[in-house]
């Protein structure tokens, strides 16, 4: 099993910049991905970006491209989601995912952070 624990959400101005980390613990040697994706109010959950797990493979979403960058740090137990010139409409809550064998389908998930973003 995997665990994930999101934090860093909050609010912020248009405009303005936030990172979002998330924890890795258990087996985290048997991750294929990882990735965050986001579901603000009265929508879908939708896939923002992800990484090929201890690689360096990422894809984005085409409205976060140029925007916000996914990355690992050096021992491989963090996820980082930077995003820069944040807009009203990425306000959601974020949740970091893994997979074990998959860009496309996700094993596990984290309890997300609300993210805000003021006009």
């Amino acid at each position: 099993q995997v665990q994930l624990v999101e934090s860093g959400g909050g609010l912020v101005q248009a405009g303005g910049s936030l990172k979002l980390s998330c924890t890795v613990s258990g087996r985290a040697d048997t991750l294929y991905t990882t990735a965050w994706f986001r579901q603000a109010p009265g929508k879908e959950r939708e896939f923002v970006a992800t990484m090929r797990w201890r690689g360096s493979a990422t894809y984005y979403e085409d409205s976060v491209k140029g925007r916000f960058t996914i990355s690992g740090d050096d021992a491989w137990n963090t996820v980082y989601l930077q995003m820069d010139s944040l807009k009203p409409e990425d306000t959601a809550v974020y949740y970091c995912a893994g997979s074990k064998g998959s860009y496309y389908r996700y094993d596990y998930w984290g309890q997300g952070t609300q993210v805000t973003v003021s006009s």
